[in-house]
């Protein structure tokens, strides 16, 4: 063994434990501002449907709509791959993991909504619309027809349409409970969020439903939508975002970046008011760093051109979606919105695309780096996280296979879980 060595040390033990007690107030700030993510599943897109569009069949209606447009545009692996450029090796199990995405789950996250897509109606309208969504919404998680993620954009805090928003969330909510309580997968949206203090008020809201009804402190959390300039950057030169999830005190799951209400604000022509835009671009890279390690998730946009027409036109506008997608994933913004039925099959050709073009390579890094075997590239515990975060995605959302990521990992899915690291929280308890 050789020689052992002289361990010597200098410092007494209570100078360690002095700068411990002097940091404690830090290490309770970084426990409560940057918990980790939540590990849950994340969608790979919301879609947006009217309150006054909504029906019970609305999920499998747009999956059939999806697969239409297949038949139409792309009856097979190659017509597809051709449109969109996707490579030979990539072809078939894209497009055959498409249509069953489709047959089995089409749409991921839905939300139905009471805001720019409904418009101004009657208060007795809007009442009856957020009333019968919460039925339907209910009926749909009993019978096992719901996407995982469901619930409503309400109006925003602006005081126009302040109190028409807080009634039509509370006759939705107080539908739900009425009808069993709140499904585990309910998200409700707040949308054109330009102060804090309109964060502030949604969790003082959503305070007062749950001691009305109840529930545990806590229980409804909100997503907050980045749709004016002020959102990103306030007044005095800071960075509103970063407040704004603060204000949530725990509520906030993820920041919604509204491609089109953006670009207006910043007074970008309508031709060009698109995700990729530079302005987009900054504005969710402020929005990312904001988030980083919050547990809150970024959300990428849309975009409006429509795949309708004939098929030449349906291609262009796939070409379009599929390409803008694959951008947003490259940035690791994993969840977008589509708009219509037709962006469906390229949302999830995009998708399949990423996780499995890169799947082989994430799976043998990890697997090196578990088995300590080495390799041309030196992975660190931060890159380990980020490789089976990826596999753990793919996975969440149909473009792999347990199966397949086990025999070339050699690891399970609570392996995965594991690389992707405890959150914070989870450490603090553990060195306790």
């Amino acid at each position: 063994m050789g020689q052992q060595e002289k361990v010597a040390t200098s410092l007494a033990g209570a100078v360690g434990e002095e700068i411990s007690a002097s940091l404690a107030p830090v290490d309770a700030e970084l426990e409560r501002r940057y918990p980790g993510d939540p590990g849950t599943r994340q969608p790979v897109h919301t879609v947006y449907v009217p309150g006054d569009v909504f029906a019970a069949d609305t999920v499998r209606s747009w999956g059939d709509k999806a697969l239409a447009a297949l038949d139409e545009h792309a009856p097979d692996a190659a017509s597809f791959a051709a449109a969109l450029g996707l490579t030979d090796d990539l072809a078939e199990p894209v497009y055959t993991r498409v249509r069953a995405k489709l047959e089995r789950e089409p749409i991921e996250d839905l939300r139905v909504d009471f805001e720019d897509g409904y418009g101004a109606r009657t208060d007795a309208e809007e009442d009856e619309a957020a009333a019968r969504a919460a039925r339907l919404v209910a009926e749909a998680y009993q019978q096992g027809t719901a996407a995982p993620c469901m619930g409503i954009r309400m109006k925003c805090m602006e005081a126009p349409v302040r109190a028409r928003g807080i009634r039509t969330l509370d006759v939705f909510l107080s539908g739900l409970m009425e009808a069993g309580g709140l499904p585990d997968g309910l998200v409700l949206t707040l949308p054109k969020v330009t102060y804090p203090e309109q964060v502030t008020a949604m969790v003082r809201l959503l305070e007062a439903f749950e001691k009305a009804r109840g529930l545990t402190p806590g229980r409804i959390g909100f997503e907050i939508q980045i749709e004016t300039s002020q959102s990103i950057l306030a007044a005095d030169g800071t960075a509103t975002v970063a407040r704004m999830i603060q204000a949530a005190e725990g509520r906030a799951t993820g920041l919604h970046y509204g491609t089109f209400d953006y670009s207006a604000c910043l007074g970008v022509s309508a031709a060009h008011q698109a995700s990729d835009h530079p302005a987009a671009d900054h504005a969710k890279a402020v929005m990312q760093v904001a988030a980083a390690g919050t547990g809150v998730r970024v959300s990428d946009g849309s975009t409006n051109v429509l795949p309708v027409g004939p098929t030449a036109q349906v291609h262009d506008a796939w070409r379009l979606h599929y390409g803008l997608t694959r951008r947003a994933l490259a940035r690791a913004y994993y969840q977008g919105w589509d708009m219509h039925p037709g962006h469906i099959p390229t949302r999830y050709a995009a998708v399949f695309a990423f996780y499995r073009e890169g799947f082989e390579q994430a799976a043998a890094r990890l697997a090196r780096y578990a088995n300590r075997t080495g390799g041309d590239v030196m992975d660190e515990p931060a890159t380990a996280k980020a490789l089976s975060g990826y596999l753990l995605r793919g996975l969440d959302c149909g473009a792999l296979d347990i199966g397949e990521v086990a025999r070339l990992t050699g690891l399970t899915r609570a392996d995965l879980e594991g690389f992707s690291g405890p959150r914070r929280g989870d450490l603090t308890a553990s060195a306790q």
